[in-house]
Formats: C-alpha cells, structure tokens, sequence
C-alpha cells in the first residue's frame, strides 16, 4: 500500500511504544519519517534502522520539548530533512505520572502541561507555517479518552490531553483556510511489554470493558494516523478519532 507516498512526516516521541507504532506505519504507507527522541537514542536508532531495513527512509532527530526554541528547531530540521517540505506532523510526546492531586506541586502540575500541552503549540505553530508557504498538510495529536474520562491519580494528564482536543478544534479552524487538516486521535489502553505483569487487576478490567476484547496496540494508533494523514481523511477537521476498543460506548451508570 502507498497512501502516503511522497509524504515527510515527524513524529515525536517516537522512540518506542505508541511513537514507534506511529512512526513504522506511516513509513510503511510510503512516508519518508524524522523520529523524534529526547534522551532514548538508541531505541530512535532502532526504528529508525527498521524503517531503512525495508526501504525507507529515516532520520533520528533529538530536542528537548519543554523548551519552545527546541521544538521550533526540530520542525524546522524535518523539513529541511525532507528537502524543505514537511506534509504531516503528529505530536505524540508526553508524559503520563500517577500523582495525588492533593499533594501536587504548582511545578509538577506545569511540567506536565508544558511537556503534553506546550509542546503541542510550539510543534504544531511553527509546523503550520512551513505548510501553509507549501500546499498544506496534516497534524495530528496524540490525546487520550481520559481527555473526557479522568482517571484518579492522572488529573493532570487528563487536564492536559482535554486541552489538546480543544487545541486540535481551534487550530482546525484557523489553518483550515491554508489546506492544513488538524485532528486528534485518543487511545484507550495501549498494551506494552510488562504491562499485564504490572497491572493485571487494571488489565483484566480492561478487557471485561472492552466491547472488542482486547487492549490497544501500537499499531492501532499508527492505522489511525495513517488515516488522518492519508488523502483519505482530505474532509476531516477538528475531529477527535477514539480508538479504544469501544469502551467509550460502554455505559457509566
């Protein structure tokens, strides 16, 4: 398949888990991908060297996202990577800490709006600027169904990925006028190595939830990515894509 053929795309946090699912489908879809890390090198090497492996291309690009300087520069790298052009850009980075809001610091509290939140801004203002001087594009955030449903111990997080569906909405609207396209996808739980030995109450509850009976993987996401990013979402806008298995439509009374 090829539905993203001649498309350059940057992934953030795409070092492992759902970055790298993301960043190994859009390259399979014919996407030349820059995978974004900040400290975890060696496993950007990684996906990067399997992307190249079945004959992709791929650059490994670091930058450290808290910082606005930093994100400008990492777009601005990929689109230079990509002869100039950078058609899609999805903002996956973040951070997810268990924390009790009662005990919570203002400076714990900013660290993880900064990292899921400001991040989302700098990337995707400054990915908006090169599209609309080159005919447009697709960015996509990485949210999160705890965006609508808060989970106790995340109230931060789930703060931050509400605030990036409603970024993805407005943004819609202002670039929609410069053919950019700005969507959000939200994963349930996303299963990952350890994870049923970490969590096997929270796990098995999942699983009885589920409608479809299974947790979320990597590549899940990454289907969905390659959806928004595809001529195939050319009409989709200020959407919130839920992949999550169906518990969203499962009743809460």
């Amino acid at each position: 398949m090829s539905l993203l053929n001649g498309q350059t795309a940057l992934v953030t946090g795409a070092g492992g888990g759902i970055g790298r699912g993301i960043a190994l489908r859009l390259a399979e879809e014919g996407a030349a991908v820059a995978v974004h890390c900040r400290t975890a090198v060696e496993a950007a090497r990684e996906v990067a060297g399997v992307i190249e492996d079945a004959g992709g291309r791929a650059v490994v690009l670091r930058a450290e996202l808290t910082d606005e300087e930093e994100c400008r520069r990492l777009v601005r790298e990929a689109a230079e990577w990509g002869g100039g052009r950078l058609t899609a850009l999805v903002n996956n980075a973040g951070v997810q800490p268990v924390q009790e809001l009662a005990g919570m610091t203002a400076a714990e509290w900013r660290h993880v709006l900064d990292t899921n939140l400001g991040s989302v801004f700098a990337c995707t203002q400054v990915a908006a600027a090169l599209m609309r001087d080159t005919g447009g594009g697709s960015i996509t955030h990485i949210a999160s169904i705890e965006a609508r449903q808060p989970a106790p111990l995340h109230s931060h997080y789930s703060t931050a990925k509400a605030a990036v569906v409603m970024h993805a909405r407005a943004a819609a609207q202002e670039y929609g006028p410069h053919g950019i396209r700005v969507n959000t996808v939200s994963p349930g739980l996303i299963d990952r190595a350890g994870l049923a030995g970490a969590w096997p109450e929270g796990v098995e509850r999942w699983r009885r939830a589920a409608p479809l009976g299974r947790l979320g993987s990597p590549r899940d996401i990454g289907d969905a990515c390659v959806f928004l990013a595809s001529p195939l979402a050319s009409w989709v806008s200020g959407h919130d894509l839920v992949v999550d298995g169906g518990v969203s439509a499962r009743p809460t009374w």
